[in-house]
């Protein structure tokens, strides 16, 4: 990404969050969007993040406007794609636990009333498990958002799964081959990985596709 395409990325990026902060507010008066959004892009723009980018943030958020109708509400969504991984060390445990505490913290101090705030925080910590209750609709967007760059072409799902070994890369090769093919495993055991019905129709198939040939090349 060039310095001009970077900067057109983070401007787009500080008015979509002004543009959520703001609508979740729900007319209330707060302070200036501005100081969040850039405490929020310094953690997106960490050194040990090579999927977990400021790039995962703007698709995560594509995907939850694609999805909007189905939320109950999408600008509570909207803040929790902000938020999902705000905090990220590839090794440490906590992290969801992390960035939603950061949440509860942040948005009641931004003028966001605190029944939202309760509610984006539940939704990031939700992503521990993407395993959104039946009717939690709010949920099934984020989660779903979050998932859906299991149905890239195989070209982009190629980047992805390196970028994520990038990551890990202090775990040595053999260890993090059994432990990426342990959660590959678990995912195509699910009985859907999506629970919009968009998700459902749209990204299902191509996601099981990616995670067998992903499978079969770690364990072959």
């Amino acid at each position: 990404m060039t310095d001009d395409h970077r900067t057109q990325h983070e401007e787009a990026l500080r008015t979509r969050w002004h543009d959520a902060l703001v609508a979740a507010r729900g007319g209330a008066e707060g302070p200036d969007p501005l100081p969040y959004a850039e405490n929020l892009l310094t953690r997106w723009a960490e050194p040990q993040r090579k999927y977990h980018t400021t790039a995962h943030l703007a698709a995560v958020l594509d995907r939850v406007d694609t999805l909007a109708g189905h939320a109950a509400d999408a600008d509570a969504v909207r803040l929790a794609a902000w938020f999902h991984d705000a905090v990220y060390r590839p090794d440490r445990s906590e992290n969801e636990e992390r960035s939603a505490v950061l949440a509860e913290r942040a948005l009641p101090e931004a003028g966001v009333p605190d029944a939202v705030s309760g509610e984006v925080a539940r939704l990031v910590r939700l992503t521990v498990t993407h395993d959104p209750a039946p009717g939690d609709t709010n949920g099934e967007v984020l989660c779903d958002a979050d998932l859906a760059i299991l149905a890239a072409p195989p070209k982009e799902y190629g980047e992805y799964a390196a970028q994520v070994r990038e990551e890990y890369g202090f775990v040595p090769d053999e260890a993090f081959r059994e432990g990426r093919a342990t959660v590959l495993r678990q995912l195509l055991g699910l009985p859907q990985l999506f629970r919009t019905p968009y998700g459902m129709r749209e990204w299902e198939p191509k996601a099981r596709q990616n995670l067998l040939t992903e499978l079969e090349l770690l364990t072959h």
